[in-house]
């Protein structure tokens, strides 16, 4: 399982978690759903950028300073 989709196993683990929340009427755990959620995209964000910076440095033979 590569790193994207644990990202986003790790979002849909947080959906759902909301969406349990949600119908139970936990208003903490609805907001560290919430959190985990915003964290997961944050990270897949983070590893899209990364991949994108490394293919731009392949492609146009930059080099890390």
């Amino acid at each position: 399982m590569g790193l994207l989709e644990k990202l986003n196993l790790r979002e849909m683990k947080a959906r759902a978690k909301r969406s349990l929340g949600s119908r139970m009427g936990d208003r903490r755990m609805v907001a560290a759903a919430r959190t985990e959620e915003a964290e997961a995209k944050l990270l897949k964000t983070q590893d899209e950028i990364l991949d994108t910076v490394a293919r731009a440095r392949r492609e146009h033979g930059a080099r890390r300073h």
